[in-house]
């Protein structure tokens, strides 16, 4: 274990991951959801698959037991990337991350419903002050009796976002199931292509030529949403998940320097404020999981983490 690299890997991803979302935005006027998602799979995959080559397991990372599984993820999660994505184009992009960390809040209450998980009062009291932070975030573009374009633009904006926290949500009650069959490498692979696959059939309903500028910010998202999904990958070899899930809140610092910086936008003191509660509702979650999970290792020393 080496905790001090798990952390600076986790965090370049966030990074990472981050500027991909910017990309995304800046394009987001030039080509439809559907195209900037091939764009952000295809590339990523061709990363993934120089990675695994690298490493020599080309052949066993990508056995896939659970092939059904595989074809729900991708079909979630790929749902959930198409919805951020147009929300890009339609809300500043720190109020898009703000949003999305509705995402780990609906995942415990949909861990109980799904996978029978225990959620006691610590847990659900956590949950429901972050989605009070979420409607504090909200209530301003709420404006649903205001009749403007920009209104409404803004409007369907939140609820993309938040169908998206809803599908990334599933998404990872499907990769808690899927990890006790599969890699990781296989579980992110798979994703990708089945991601690309998906966003094909979107060509019919409006892909453009774009100029050599978009497409060399799309190309570069794939690229850096590639290295940035390894980085995620690799941190968990050197520290527990639970000394590396706290900086997930990280990506609300870079997308406040990154909106800031290239397009301009000043957050406002509903978003920073509400922000900062779902960011100590979830901060609460993975205290929480990781008192348990002392306890869980405390009464079942010789049991692996598959057990």
């Amino acid at each position: 274990m080496n905790p001090v690299r798990g952390i600076a890997l986790k965090v370049t991803a966030i990074a990472l991951f981050s500027v991909m979302a910017a990309l995304i935005k800046a394009t987001a006027d030039s080509v439809p959801p559907g195209q900037a998602v091939f764009f952000r799979s295809f590339f990523a995959m061709i990363v993934i698959l120089v990675w695994l080559a690298q490493r020599g397991e080309l052949q066993s990372g990508l056995k896939a037991q659970n092939k059904m599984g595989h074809v729900w993820r991708g079909l979630i999660g790929t749902s959930a990337m198409a919805m951020n994505f147009a929300a890009l184009g339609m809300l500043p992009l720190p109020e898009v991350t703000a949003i999305g960390f509705t995402a780990p809040l609906l995942t415990v209450i949909f861990a109980a419903m799904f996978l029978g998980e225990e959620v006691r009062a610590f847990r659900l009291t956590a949950v429901g002050v972050g989605l009070v932070g979420v409607v504090i975030v909200l209530w301003p573009r709420l404006t649903i009796f205001e009749d403007s374009p920009e209104a409404t633009v803004a409007t369907l904006g939140v609820m993309l976002v938040l169908g998206s926290a809803v599908f990334r949500a599933l998404a990872q009650i499907h990769i808690r199931q899927l990890v006790q069959t599969d890699q990781t490498s296989a579980i992110v692979f798979y994703f990708s292509l089945t991601a690309t696959c998906l966003s094909l059939l979107t060509l019919p309903f409006g892909w453009v030529v774009p100029g050599l500028d978009v497409i060399a910010m799309l190309v570069t998202a794939g690229l850096i949403g590639g290295v940035a999904q390894i980085m995620l990958t690799s941190c968990y070899r050197f520290a527990p998940a639970s000394v590396v899930a706290p900086f997930d809140y990280a990506s609300m610092l870079f997308a406040l320097l990154i909106g800031y910086v290239w397009f301009d936008e000043i957050p406002t003191a509903a978003m920073l404020v509400g922000a900062s509660i779902v960011i100590l509702a979830g901060v609460m979650i993975i205290w929480r999981e990781r008192q348990l999970g002392l306890k869980r290792g405390k009464a079942r020393p010789n049991v692996t983490p598959q057990g």
